[in-house]
């Protein structure tokens, strides 16, 4: 299977060498897609010099920075056009680890359409969070999986794997999430399509330079965009038994 994996960049010229390095240590035979935002501080430069000293290295320049579901479906389509069989998400700044991506891969390899690599479940751990991250995060998945009705026990989780024919099952031209909230949009759509979902234990590591694109506004967008979700589906549910009582 040839496998891509999409790293997506906005100002992170120091940890990207080195994210990368373990990559390439790690799976060899993988390509690697960084797709930057136009960062400011030289980030896409230095992508430009790690793609010209290896040719499995590929580099995507966007001139606008509309989020990190943006730079996902730019990076999907660009792999799928050039037929990668697997895809993948991973963090630039060093929190998800590139030596555990061959398990995210092999579960695709044996029949998942998608993997994530979990952070809450048995075996899952997150190291140099502060307490107040945890409890977002983990608050933040409880409340997603009790509105959304969804069995996904790290839904917001940004390390993942999707099939080639999983991602174009979807109509990622209709995902308009652009900001964080897009991994849950992109997990409950595939939920929702059918697809074997298979979650597997990950360590999460704070990143340790650079800072956390997170911030309130994107949690209470986040949050906001669930919510809808969750209220449109119990009504079209609602809607779709009292029409079946009618017949």
């Amino acid at each position: 299977m040839r496998v891509l994996t999409v790293i997506p960049t906005y100002n992170e010229k120091e940890n990207l060498p080195v994210v990368v390095e373990r990559l390439r240590a790690t799976m060899p035979e993988a390509h690697i897609l960084v797709v930057d935002d136009n960062s400011p501080d030289g980030t896409g430069e230095v992508a430009d010099r790690l793609s010209a000293e290896d040719s499995n290295i590929h580099v995507l320049h966007r001139t606008v920075k509309d989020g990190l579901g943006g730079a996902y479906l730019a990076g999907f389509e660009w792999g799928l056009s050039r037929g990668y069989d697997v895809l993948v998400e991973m963090d630039a700044d060093g929190s998800h680890q590139p030596e555990q991506l061959p398990l995210l891969v092999q579960a695709v390899q044996e029949g998942a359409d998608l993997t994530i690599g979990s952070r809450y479940i048995a075996g899952g751990k997150i190291k140099n969070w502060p307490l107040h991250r945890q409890i977002l995060s983990r608050g933040a998945n409880i409340y997603t999986k009790v509105v959304l009705g969804t069995k996904i026990n790290d839904i917001t989780a940004g390390f993942r794997a999707f099939k080639r024919d999983a991602l174009e099952r979807l109509n990622l031209e209709g995902i308009d999430s652009k900001g964080y909230v897009f991994q849950v949009d992109l997990a409950w759509r595939s939920e929702q399509a059918g697809f074997k979902i298979t979650e597997v234990p990950i360590t999460f590591i704070e990143r340790e330079i650079g800072d956390s694109k997170m911030d309130g506004n994107i949690i209470f967008d986040s949050m906001t965009k669930v919510s809808r979700w969750g209220l449109k589906s119990r009504v079209d549910k609602f809607s779709a038994l009292i029409k079946n009582r009618r017949k």
